[in-house]
C-alpha cells in the first residue's frame, strides 16, 4: 500500500517561496557589498598614512554606536509597518512610515548637535591620550562626517520601510549607489586630488546625502493613478507639517529602544573583550584582527536571513496568524543553517589563505587559523538559534525579552568567561572566542524556550496601541 503525504495548503500564506527568495537575495548582496566597500575604504585610507588610519578608526568606533542607534529605531519602525501591513491597513502603515521618517530626522539632528558640541570632549577624553597627528585627522574626519548623521538616519529608516513591505531590492539598489559614490569619491580625492583625511570624509557625507534624498523621493506619493493603485507600496505624507502621533511612536520605540540598548551593550562588550586581547600581546592582537574580518563574512547569510525574518514574521503577527509565523520561522532558520554550512565549510578550508594574506608571524598565523576554524564550526552549529531566531520575537514586539537575555548573557557569560578562561586560566585568545560561543549557547537556550512557548504571541505593538486608544 502506497502512502501519500498530504500536501500542506499554502494558498493563504502571505509569502511564497519565490517571495522569500526575492526578499533574501538583495539582502545578502547588500550586506556583502557593505563589507567589501568597508574593506576598500580601509585600504584607501591606509595610503594617507598610519595616523590617518588611526584617526578615522577611532571616530568610526564612536560612530558605530550611532549607526546602531538608528538601525534599532528603523527596526522598530519596520516591525510596526509590517504588522499594519499584515492587517491589510495601508493607511496606518503609511502613517507609521511617516512617523518613523520624521522622528528619525528630529532625533538625528539632536544627536548631530551633541556630537559637534561634545567633539572636544570625545577627542580629548573618550579616546584618551592620542598623538597630535592622530588628533588632527580624527578632528577633521569628525567635523565632516558629523554632518552626515541625519542623512544616515533617513537612509536607514527608508531602507527599513522598503524591507518591511518585502521590497529589499530597492534598499539594495540605493545601497549600491551610496557605496559606489563613496568608493569612487575616495579614489578620486585620495589618489587623484591627493587629499588627506577629508578625501575619506567628504565622499562619506555626499554618499549618505544622496542615499537619503533617493529614499525620501521614493517614499513620496506619486501623482499617477497607476502609482496610487500599487498595492505593494506605501508612502509617507507629502507635507512639511509634522504632528507627532504618540501612540504610534510608542509602538515604534517599544521595539526600537530595547533593540538599541541591546546593540549598544553588544558593542561595549566587544570593546571590553578586545581590551583583554590587547593584554595577550601583539601576536594575539594581529590574529584577532584577522579572525574578526573573517567573522563578519562567516555569519553574513544568517544576518541577512534575520532581516528577512523581521519582514515576514512582522506581517504574520499583524495578520494574527502565528501558525504562519512559526512556519516561516522554521523555514528561514533552516535556510540560514543551509547557507551557513556551505559558507563555513569553505572557510574551514580557506582559513590558512585568510591568515596568510595578513603577513602574520608564525605564532599569530597559527592562532588565527585555529580561531577561524573554531568560529566557523560553532557558527554552523549555534549562530542562527542565537541571532536569527530572536528576530521572530522582536518582530512580534517581544523586544524587551531579547534585550534582557542579550545584555545579561553578554556580561555574565561572554565577558566574565572571557576573563576567566582567557586571562585567569591563561588560555589566551582562543579562551576569549570560547567565551563568545558559550554566550551563543546560553542565548540560544533562552530563545528556544521562549519560542516554543506562547508569551511572545501576546506582545504585538499594534494591538497594544489599539487597546490604549480604546481605553482613552
Amino acid at each position: 500500500m502506497v502512502m501519500h503525504r498530504r500536501k500542506r495548503d499554502t494558498s493563504t500564506y502571505l509569502f511564497s517561496n519565490k517571495d522569500l527568495v526575492r526578499l533574501y537575495v538583495p539582502l545578502i548582496i547588500e550586506q556583502m557589498l557593505a563589507m567589501l566597500v568597508g574593506l576598500a575604504d580601509s585600504i584607501m585610507v591606509s595610503s594617507v598614512g598610519e595616523s590617518a588610519v588611526s584617526g578615522v578608526s577611532l571616530v568610526d568606533s564612536c560612530f558605530q554606536l550611532i549607526i546602531n542607534l538608528f538601525a534599532a529605531l528603523a527596526t522598530g519602525g519596520a516591525v510596526t509597518v509590517g504588522q499594519y501591513l499584515g492587517q491589510k491597513n495601508k493607511e496606518k502603515a503609511g502613517e507609521a512610515a511617516t512617523q518613523l521618517i520624521w522622528f528619525s530626522l528630529i532625533l538625528s539632528l539632536g544627536v548631530m548637535t551633541l556630537m559637534y558640541v561634545g567633539k572636544g570632549l570625545i577627542l580629548n577624553h573618550v579616546f584618551g591620550q592620542i598623538e597630535a597627528d592622530v588628533y588632527g585627522h580624527a578632528d577633521t574626519y569628525m567635523m565632516i562626517v558629523n554632518a552626515s548623521i541625519p542623512f544616515l538616519a533617513l537612509y536607514n529608516a527608508g531602507a527599513a520601510i522598503f524591507r518591511s513591505i518585502g521590497n529589499s531590492n530597492i534598499s539594495m539598489r540605493v545601497s549600491l549607489i551610496m557605496n559606489g559614490i563613496n568608493v569612487v569619491g575616495n579614489a578620486i580625492l585620495i589618489y587623484v586630488c591627493k587629499c588627506g583625511t577629508e578625501g575619506v570624509a567628504i565622499p562619506t557625507l555626499v554618499s549618505r546625502l544622496a542615499a537619503a534624498v533617493i529614499m525620501i523621493i521614493l517614499l513620496i506619493p506619486k501623482k499617477s493613478a497607476q502609482a496610487k493603485q500599487d498595492s505593494t507600496r506605501i508612502y509617507i505624507k507629502k507635507s512639511l507639517h509634522y504632528r507627532a502621533n504618540w501612540h504610534m511612536l510608542k509602538s515604534i520605540l517599544l521595539v526600537g529602544i530595547p533593540n538599541g540598548l541591546e546593540n549598544s551593550m553588544f558593542q561595549i562588550g566587544k570593546l571590553l573583550t578586545q581590551s583583554m586581547i590587547a593584554g595577550f600581546g601583539t601576536a594575539s592582537i594581529a590574529a584577532n584582527a584577522c579572525a574578526m574580518t573573517v567573522e563578519q563574512l562567516a555569519f553574513m547569510p544568517g544576518s541577512a536571513m534575520g532581516l528577512a525574518m523581521t519582514t515576514v514574521v512582522g506581517q504574520c503577527v499583524g495578520a494574527g496568524d502565528y501558525k504562519q509565523a512559526r512556519s516561516y520561522t522554521k523555514k528561514l532558520i533552516t535556510g540560514a543553517y543551509a547557507f551557513l554550512w556551505i559558507l563555513n565549510i569553505l572557510l574551514l578550508a580557506a582559513a590558512p589563505l585568510f591568515a596568510g594574506a595578513y603577513n602574520l608571524s608564525d605564532g599569530a598565523y597559527r592562532m588565527a587559523v585555529i580561531v577561524i576554524r573554531y568560529h566557523s564550526i560553532c557558527c554552523m552549529m549555534i549562530w542562527p538559534l542565537a541571532f536569527t531566531l530572536p528576530n521572530t520575537m522582536r518582530s512580534a514586539g517581544d523586544a524587551k525579552f531579547t534585550m534582557t537575555v542579550s545584555i545579561l548573557s553578554m556580561w555574565f557569560v561572554r565577558i566574565a568567561l572571557a576573563y576567566l578562561i582567557g586571562v585567569s586560566l591563561h588560555v589566551g585568545l582562543l579562551g576569549v572566542w570560547i567565551a563568545q560561543t558559550l554566550d551563543w549557547v546560553v542565548r540560544a537556550g533562552f530563545y528556544i524556550v521562549r519560542y516554543l512557548g506562547h508569551k511572545w504571541e501576546n506582545k504585538s505593538v499594534v494591538r497594544q496601541q489599539e487597546k490604549e486608544i480604546l481605553t482613552e
